[in-house]
């Protein structure tokens, strides 16, 4: 459903409801105006004619009631009736119209409404102590009906001319007041998808339209940022894949017209390099793909058990390293809310790390310790720490120091940041005494 149509139909119906609660006010307020000027004459038509009685200006027989005459609208036939009725006598005198059988009990007074020849009537009764009797003036109860009902249609005929221009004229706003959304959204439909500069003419815009067009240029400023950085990884990617398959053909050439086996094997080892530092870096690119695309899924993880699978995944490469790896864990089999592949992503990342920059004997140790808010691991080393001229760029892609692993892609560290950033965890690195700490707080909540 269109805005537009909702608008209208929300509108209208309010309308519609204050409309027709106006018409039950109205009928409620008639109703009880009319009642209370009708009682009004039915009390004075009483007092009225016990005064005429008193007087004895109204002859009374029971054989031959008199014949009284109220007031009368001929737009309304027998609006009032009277009858007459003495305690000894019975029924001594009635106006035309009024019914002959005796409408209320001999010591009745006041209002009340009866039913008589299945007419619902309305009557008030007072005793006249000169008559020895009492007298009752009525009208009917459909006639007040009608009066009412007159005043209500009376209300609800220009109600089907003036509703109808009310919703159109409606519409019409409506259509007024959406046409600068329509023409925000004509620009956009206009502008080419490569175009992902900020919306012009944000601040003339309507009130309502800002906060929209603010979270577009947003949403365009983050798009831009994305785009950018998706140029730059393929940019540097296919740098850096460039390279060492550019050294695999030199040395498949220099192997292949290699003039002794010496130059033949060493031209093999370099190409056993280069395919080497490829898959690292294929293995690390899907990585990374897989860690932005994931979506988080956290289940139960023990965390002892995962180290050990990582440290054995990597224990090839270590022993062709010359290190050796080391799991130590303070607590008994310590789990954690956590995904599973993206903290084993960024445990492989961070550990491989540390095998490609300890030196030659070295020992890594992985360590488990925590509180009941967080665990932490201890990644130890012995390499040298991050290079200051990279420490305030670690974590970004294809960043890497002076000196560092020809082998290295600069990925590891930027896989490993943004799974934990997934996982809520923080990454920090220390320098002591006893060597250089990786440290992961994973919080246990």
């Amino acid at each position: 459903m269109s805005l537009r149509l909702r608008l209208f139909l929300i509108l209208t119906g309010a309308t519609l409801a204050v409309w027709l609660s106006a018409v039950l006010w109205i009928e409620n307020s008639t109703r009880a105006e009319v009642t209370r000027v009708l009682d009004a004459r039915l009390v004075e038509a009483a007092r009225m004619v016990s005064s005429l009685v008193s007087k004895n200006q109204i002859a009374l027989n029971r054989d031959d009631p008199a014949q009284i005459t109220l007031s009368h609208d001929e737009s309304y036939e027998h609006q009032q009736f009277c009858q007459i009725w003495s305690f000894t006598q019975g029924l001594v005198g009635r106006s035309n119209g009024a019914p002959s059988a005796q409408l209320v009990p001999a010591d009745a007074t006041g209002f009340r409404d009866v039913t008589r020849d299945g007419k619902a009537l309305r009557v008030y009764t007072i005793i006249d102590p000169d008559l020895g009797g009492q007298v009752t003036v009525g009208d009917s109860l459909a006639m007040r009906n009608r009066l009412v009902r007159d005043v209500i249609e009376g209300f609800l005929w220009p109600a089907l001319v003036i509703l109808p221009v009310m919703w159109g004229l409606i519409w019409l706003a409506i259509s007024r007041g959406l046409a600068p959304l329509d023409r925000f959204a004509s620009d956009l439909d206009a502008r080419p998808s490569e175009d992902l500069r900020a919306l012009p003419g944000t601040a003339q815009q309507p009130r309502e339209i800002r906060p929209l067009a603010g979270a577009l240029d947003d949403l365009l400023a983050r798009l831009a940022a994305a785009r950018g950085r998706e140029r730059e990884f393929i940019a540097y990617a296919a740098h850096e894949m460039k390279t060492p398959l550019a050294g695999l053909k030199t040395q498949a050439h220099i192997a292949r017209h290699a003039p002794d086996t010496d130059t033949r094997e060493h031209a093999l080892a370099a190409i056993s390099t280069s395919v080497d530092r490829t898959d690292r870096m294929v293995r690390q690119l899907l990585d990374l793909a897989q860690v932005d695309s994931r979506e988080t899924r956290a289940t139960p993880v023990e965390l002892t058990g995962l180290l050990r699978q990582v440290l054995g995944d990597l224990a090839g490469l270590a022993t062709r390293r010359g290190v050796t790896l080391e799991l130590d864990s303070a607590l008994d089999a310590p789990s954690v809310g956590s995904d599973p592949l993206l903290l084993s992503l960024a445990l492989r990342n961070l550990i491989e790390n540390a095998v490609q920059a300890s030196p030659d004997g070295a020992a890594i140790k992985a360590r488990v310790t925590g509180s009941d808010d967080a665990l932490l691991i201890d990644i130890h080393d012995g390499g040298p720490g991050l290079p200051p001229e990279i420490a305030q760029q670690a974590g970004q892609k294809f960043v890497k120091g002076k000196g560092a692993d020809a082998n290295g892609s600069g990925l590891g560290l930027a896989i490993a940041r943004d799974a934990l950033a997934r996982l809520g965890a923080t990454l920090r690195y220390e320098m002591r005494d006893d060597g250089h700490h990786t440290l992961l707080d994973l919080p246990t909540a």
